[in-house]
């Protein structure tokens, strides 16, 4: 009878053992899921340069309405008027030539080799369509 218990104290740690591992995994893929929260710059979509350019010239173009109308308030002065209204249409000269360049890189590149079309069911073979 003491044998048998003693085999059976012997079995007791490695069976602990594997319990503690089960626990400490469960523990840590609790933690993981409830506390560890993601960045927001994760959640946020990727925007692309083109994004941020056509981003930019609404800006431009919001910047450019808002002085008109300021301008017609009597807010700003003639002088004053052209100077910004003229750096704003510059700015935004510069961006529409960078939109272009963007566009135009994405319209020139190599794109995968299409493969032939499929021939029409009704020239294959040599027959018509009658």
């Amino acid at each position: 009878m003491l044998s048998c218990s003693l085999t059976s104290l012997m079995a007791v740690p490695a069976e602990w053992a594997s319990i503690g591992a089960c626990l400490g995994l469960a523990a840590a893929v609790f933690l993981f899921i409830f506390y560890i929260q993601p960045d927001a710059s994760d959640l946020a979509p990727h925007r692309t340069k083109l994004d941020q350019l056509l981003e930019r010239r609404d800006t431009i173009y919001d910047n450019l309405r808002d002085l008109k109308f300021e301008y017609r308030a009597g807010k700003y002065a003639e002088g004053d008027y052209e100077t910004m209204r003229v750096t704003l249409e510059n700015e935004a000269a510069l961006v529409l030539a960078e939109i272009e360049q963007v566009t135009e890189s994405q319209i020139r590149r190599p794109r995968p080799a299409a493969r032939p079309a499929a021939a029409d069911p009704a020239s294959a073979g040599g027959r018509s369509a009658r």
